[in-house]
């Protein structure tokens, strides 16, 4: 446990700065770069409250076992908190009150919990103030902001992947871990995590994937092990430490807790990441023309697989081996499936890095990546071309 840093006095720059800040506040609160999702319906509107403050009462996992409040308090102070990733919502932050309690110590970190402004934590404050109990969402991993106040606050964008979030860095400071087994999750890429980690000690993380643009897509997972709530379940349970069943014999996994704080609130939290669509793509990341020129590439080369609408032949059961398209097999050899899905395209200009090990950084790289492994003969003028039909998806 490293010392606790004292905190810094404010300066006449630091004031001159905060003024700045306070203007750039009142100039951009109303402003977004892409629309809100608004749901519907009753059952999508339980299932924005599910997916962002719902934390299916894994407060006992990371207060009393992970004592996640009390490297918090510590050791995370705001500037720190967004250099891990972590995600400031603007439209719930009272900058008046965050910049009273000292924005460069952990007592800011401690205000914007208490104004519930940090995306996918949820705390819980005695009547002295104190935090007490801790927990994460689901918005904590699929959920990011538009930046429009500063990197890292702005507006929610629920459903995009934070592939900023250091996951495996913010678990390293919990004390449950071993020192092995914190040099593997220090070693996880920025915006990636291991699903399975906690159960075999191997480690081959997962780049985070979005959730937006599911309504058609049947196996929302990278091997194809169920849909959409099969995961949410898995992942509430196993994985965020939430009180509530799951079970899958071909994993070896029966949890039975009760109450169960997680299978009532599948049907509603599904109906919410359903409701969320594609983000529009910026029409001045790509050229037109090109991106028209590169549909007949991919139509030639890729549409075998990237089928239809969902541009994935995994909804008509499909599954791929990884030597079929040279992919790592390391992270399939740990599953049930022990293949691959045809990842559904969407949004892709949105959340690089690409792949489900985020090996390509980029989608030249994801084009070069086919090139090579599937012999595909194309030219350098149909690879940029068949780029740029890829970032208008």
């Amino acid at each position: 446990m490293t010392s606790v840093r004292p905190a810094r006095r404010m300066t006449r720059s630091g004031g001159s700065t905060i003024a700045l800040l306070v203007v750039a506040a009142l100039v951009t609160a109303s402003c977004r770069q892409f629309p809100e999702v608004k749901p519907s319906t009753d059952m999508e509107r339980q299932g924005r409250e599910i997916f962002r403050y719902d934390t299916f009462g894994d407060e006992q996992f990371w207060t009393d076992t992970a004592h996640l409040q009390d490297v918090i308090l510590q050791k995370i102070q705001p500037l720190e908190a967004l250099g891990l990733g972590v995600k400031v919502d603007m439209d719930r932050l009272n900058l008046a009150k965050f910049l009273i309690h000292n924005p460069f110590g952990t007592s800011g970190t401690k205000e914007l919990l208490r104004e519930d402004a940090v995306v996918g934590l949820k705390a819980t404050f005695d009547k002295e103030g104190r935090l007490t109990r801790i927990g994460i969402t689901c918005a904590l991993c699929h959920s990011t902001v538009d930046n429009a106040l500063l990197p890292g606050i702005g507006h929610r964008l629920d459903g995009w992947p934070n592939r900023d979030l250091e996951v495996g860095k913010i678990l390293a400071m919990l004390p449950l871990y071993t020192a092995d087994q914190k040099t593997v999750l220090r070693s996880w890429p920025r915006g990636s995590y291991d699903p399975r980690f906690n159960f075999d000690g191997k480690s081959t993380p997962l780049a985070l994937p979005p959730a937006h643009g599911l309504a058609d897509v049947k196996n929302e997972t990278y091997t194809a092990e169920g849909p959409i709530s099969y995961w949410n379940a898995y992942v509430a349970v196993t994985q965020m430490h939430g009180h509530g069943n799951f079970s899958d014999p071909r994993i070896g996994v029966a949890i039975v807790q009760e109450p169960d704080m997680v299978t009532p609130k599948l049907a509603a939290l599904r109906a919410y990441q359903h409701s969320i669509g594609r983000p529009p793509t910026p029409g001045a990341s790509y050229d037109r023309f090109a991106a028209r020129r590169g549909k007949a590439v991919f139509d030639g080369n890729c549409a075998s697989c990237h089928v239809g609408g969902t541009l994935t032949d995994n909804n008509d059961g499909t599954l791929h081996a990884p030597s079929e398209t040279g992919m790592d097999s390391s992270y399939a050899a740990r599953t049930t499936q022990k293949r691959y899905r045809t990842t559904p395209l969407r949004a892709l200009w949105q959340h690089a890095p690409y792949f489900h090990d985020g090996s390509a950084a980029t989608l030249d790289d994801v084009v070069s990546h086919y090139v090579r492994a599937r012999n595909l003969q194309l030219t350098d003028g149909q690879r940029h071309d068949l780029v740029e039909y890829l970032r208008s998806l």
